[in-house]
């Protein structure tokens, strides 16, 4: 799984999280703790580049499970959708 901050007028990419990072360990809580971690980190590096609201695209997905874990750790880590 994997979040991206993209600024859509500039097109570039202003900070990525994904679960395949050293950082991102696969715990007791499976595929929902990897999603929460990867929400963690991206939330740090949005405040890191000055971001602190952004649109969730989940990209077709439902807002369930992984994405959902994600987008709440993002929110605890201080982003606002």
């Amino acid at each position: 799984i994997y979040a991206q901050l993209v600024d859509d007028v500039a097109g570039h990419t202003m900070a990525a999280a994904s679960s395949l990072e050293a950082d991102v360990t696969r715990g007791d809580d499976g595929k929902i703790g990897v999603a929460r971690q990867v929400g963690e980190l991206i939330g740090r590096r949005a405040a890191d580049v000055g971001v602190s609201t952004a649109v969730f695209d989940r990209g077709g997905n439902r807002y369930a499970g992984r994405v959902k874990a994600l987008a709440e750790a993002a929110r605890d880590a201080g982003l606002k959708f």
